[in-house]
């Protein structure tokens, strides 16, 4: 795997960076809940609102030049109409399952989402944190799974009535009644079913960790995020979890790992200057993040079922969301076999 810009940046600057912004807005978030201060439900949808100009909607916006920096080269007219051709015909495509089939199409999202979720957080392991634990492909795969999980999966057994809500607002922006196909996932007897499945798996990948880990860092590093996220989502409600997490955890993450295949903004990391770094890579989204919002604003009048309120905005936010994460996913997945993550 390649971290020659990582060893060169230095963890301490990485970590101030990438991780510790997570760390810190998890347990400002989740402490308040511990102290039992309730949020009004409209206030717990404004990080997912901030999330289409900060970080969350901007992380992907690079897409167009991130496969040719990770290659080593200088992305060029070709590598760029071929991302775009990508999103075109991968985003299009699952676009229109939306109409069709929109119960399958969230189903869709949510395992894609787990996927990525979790393959983000790999990523960060491996070359952020230097996690020799996750030696072999299984140990990885199964890192991948636990980590795409907490997000994904935990809501659903903590908050399973703010997660039917959701999905909810998302299909119906559709088809209202189809919603019902879903109804399955949030019976008490299949959630104590994954509950009981999920919580073996992190128990056990954990447990293999350490008996590989050579250093004892990186699997304590690896132990407690898993668990503090295991502890957050299961307190926080999922809107308001989800937004934070989307923002400070998961794509301040992405726009690191982008940095460090951005000469110029790794050299400014090198030189301890973030600020150029990440000012850089506001450059480099803002085209696509604007074009990404211009394309949302056409989706409204596309929908049979146009948004009212704030909560069926941030649905029709969320399936657009959707529709940029599978041609993303892709791209995020073709950086993981140059970088040689599940090798």
């Amino acid at each position: 795997m390649d971290v020659s810009h990582r060893a060169a940046v230095g963890p301490s600057v990485l970590y101030r960076m990438a991780l510790a912004p997570g760390w810190v807005a998890s347990i400002a978030v989740v402490v308040p809940f511990l102290a039992g201060v309730s949020i009004p439900p409209a206030f717990q949808y404004a990080p997912l609102v901030v999330s289409a100009v900060l970080l969350g909607l901007p992380h992907g916006a690079v897409d167009h030049l991130a496969v040719a920096r990770t290659h080593g080269d200088q992305p060029d007219l070709a590598a760029i109409a071929r991302v775009f051709a990508l999103y075109g015909v991968v985003g299009g495509a699952y676009a229109v399952v939306w109409f069709l089939a929109p119960t399958a199409a969230f189903a869709l999202f949510i395992v894609v989402t787990w996927f990525h979720w979790g393959q983000g957080d790999l990523y960060a392991l491996l070359a952020l944190a230097d996690a020799d634990h996750l030696r072999t492909l299984p140990q990885r795969a199964g890192a991948v799974f636990v980590r795409g999980g907490l997000p994904m999966l935990v809501p659903l057994l903590a908050f399973p009535e703010w997660y039917r809500r959701v999905a909810t607002d998302l299909v119906s922006l559709f088809a209202p009644d189809a919603a019902a196909g879903i109804g399955w996932a949030f019976r008490a007897d299949v959630r104590t079913a994954l509950a009981v499945t999920y919580g073996a798996l992190v128990v056990a990948t954990l447990a293999v960790g350490f008996v590989r880990a050579d250093a004892r860092r990186p699997w304590l590093l690896d132990a407690s995020e898993t668990l503090g996220l295991l502890a957050y989502f299961a307190l926080v409600p999922p809107v308001l979890a989800i937004g934070v997490y989307f923002c400070l955890w998961h794509s301040l993450r992405h726009v690191a790992r982008l940095l460090l295949v951005d000469d110029a903004a790794a050299a400014a990391l090198e030189n301890r200057d973030p600020t150029a770094a990440l000012a850089r890579f506001a450059r480099d989204a803002a085209p696509l993040t604007a074009a990404s919002l211009a394309l949302l604003g056409g989706l409204y009048f596309l929908v049979p079922n146009p948004p009212g309120t704030v909560p069926e905005w941030v649905a029709l936010y969320l399936v657009f969301i959707a529709v940029v994460t599978l041609p993303h996913v892709v791209v995020v997945s073709i950086m993981d076999r140059e970088q040689r993550i599940w090798t």
